[in-house]
Order: C-alpha cells, then structure tokens, then sequence
C-alpha cells in the first residue's frame, strides 16, 4: 500500500477533515504564551493537545513548514517533533512544503523531505517550473523506492491563481488542464511500479492534486477530469471556501479538506469565551477544547455536504 492509499483510507474512515498545523505564536493567547519559556514550546505544546482532541475528528493532519522556518532553528525542531508525534500515533500527514525546483536541487529537497529528520509521508510540490521538478519526488513514490506520495498544485484556492493556472493556451484550454494531463501520465507510469491498471482499479494514485474549493464553477469538472487522483483542498472555512464545493470535490477517489487557522484560532470567536478573552485569563484547556469543538464541527459539516450531494 502507497501512503496516498492510507490517507484515502483513513479519510474514509474518520472523515474527511485535514487538520492543519500552519502553528503560529500568534494564534496563542499572550496569556497563555507567557507561560512558556519561549514561542517555540508554547507552539509543540499547543501541537500536542491538537494532535490528541482533534484525531477523531480528523483523516489526516497538515503540517505547513513556512510557521516553523520562520522561529528559526528552534521551529524546525518543533516541526520535527511534532512530524515525530504524528508517526508515533500512525497518523497519516502531509508536509506542505510546495518545493520546486530543478535538477540536483530537487534531488536534495526530495531526500530532505522523504528521510531524515523531515520524513514526511506526502508532501506539495509546486510543478509550474517545469515538469521535471517533480521527477526526483516521484522516484520516491515507487512501490520499490519508499511508496510515498504528493500532492501537486494544479488548481490553488488563492485569487492570483488565475495570473498562471486559467491562462489559455494556443493549443486550447489553460494551463492547470496542462499540467493535469501530466498527473495522469505520472499516474500510468506509477501504475505499473504496483502492478495495477491505469485507473487504479478504483483507488488512487500516489500523485495527488491540491484543488481548491473556492471557485464552484470548476468543481465537477476537475473532479470528473480526474477519478482516480486524490485531492488536497484547501480554501475551506477562512478562505471562504464552502462544505458544498468541497463535497463535490470529495467525490469518485476523494480527498482530504483543509481547515488551519478555522480550528487554530477557533477560540477568538467561540461565545462560551467572551469574558475570558476581555479579561486575558484564557488557558490552554480553553483554546484546546474550542479548537476540539470546530473539528467536530467541520467534520459534521463536510460529512452533511457530501449526504446532501
């Protein structure tokens, strides 16, 4: 079994909610920061309590590496250990690193991030270099070669993509139908490292595709385009994507919905911690038991939205 496989299986299992990790000191109370010798435990900590009250909840947890590089070299030893944390429970989780770059560079980002101390199950790459920035990452998706899998950007949630992504070609379509029409040939080509067909026969391939759910107009078409590729979705809840296009998205091989600072930050708008929050007497069991209430709440919300489809 490829990780992309197991991550489709424990989405099947325990819905498909991604918790994400974009962890920033920010998002903690001053209150409770102060309680810490520095940022960098406040946020492993914070990490811990999500991990334990937000995994039923949740198919999988998204780590996003930018919030720990930014706390320097003390971050990416809270990103290591909270990647350690998710391993040890068996958790499925992506690090969304979105690399791409070309040649021997790619070849050092792939190893960085599929052993050592970075060993990710599934990461992002970023494909719109070229096509060979993704060579290196997929060596690492063989059956022989580790079976680990990616999530490539075809169609992003943010507004600018439609500067590089919905640009048209002289060949007609725009350049996102390009670079899916590559997935699916990476797709065959994994297939036979795992003896399958080239539809998967009826799973997945362990080349993902991150498609946002902020635009509805595309929604069915990219997931009717590729049946057999698991998405990442992004956008969901702050970004003001809805359950409804991401249920559509969820569809035929499925995926995995993304929700960051709707669950990190939850507390700033939970009613039950009004005078809490005017009086900075917040603890950490308060903003653990409001993230824990707003997985539940995606979860159900997801869930109800792929019912009413």
């Amino acid at each position: 079994m490829h990780e992309m496989k197991r991550l489709q299986d424990a989405c099947k299992k325990n819905g498909p909610l991604c918790v994400g990790l974009d962890t920033d000191s920010s998002y903690i109370p001053p209150e409770i920061l102060k309680n810490y010798s520095s940022e960098t435990e406040a946020v492993l900590a914070y990490n811990k309590e999500l991990i334990e009250v937000c995994s039923p909840f949740a198919g999988c947890f998204k780590v996003q590496i930018a919030y720990y590089e930014a706390m320097g070299l003390a971050g990416m030893k809270v990103f290591t250990e909270t990647l350690k944390i998710l391993r040890k429970k068996n958790i499925p989780f992506i690090s969304d690193i979105k690399r791409g770059d070309i040649a021997d560079t790619a070849k050092a980002y792939a190893r960085a991030h599929f052993s050592g101390d970075f060993e990710a199950d599934i990461i992002t790459v970023n494909p719109y270099m070229g096509f060979d920035t993704l060579e290196p990452f997929t060596e690492y998706c063989k059956k022989e070669n580790g079976a680990k899998g990616m999530f490539v950007l075809l169609r992003t949630s943010n507004p600018g993509m439609i500067d590089i992504e919905k640009q048209e070609l002289a060949k007609g379509g725009v350049v996102l139908d390009h670079v899916g029409q590559h997935l699916l040939s990476l797709a065959d080509v994994l297939a036979k490292s795992y003896g399958v067909s080239g539809d998967w026969e009826g799973s997945c391939s362990p080349i993902g595709a991150v498609v946002g759910c902020t635009e509805e107009s595309d929604a069915r078409l990219l997931r009717d385009k590729y049946p057999n590729i698991f998405f990442l979705i992004p956008g969901y809840g702050a970004q003001g994507g809805s359950a409804r296009i991401a249920a559509t998205l969820l569809d035929k091989a499925g995926g995995t919905v993304n929700s960051s600072r709707g669950i990190l930050c939850a507390w700033k708008k939970d009613a039950d911690l009004k005078d809490k929050r005017d009086g900075k007497t917040l603890t950490m069991d308060d903003i653990i038991t409001s993230a824990q209430k707003a997985a539940k709440k995606a979860k159900e919300d997801l869930l109800e939205a792929v019912c009413e489809l």
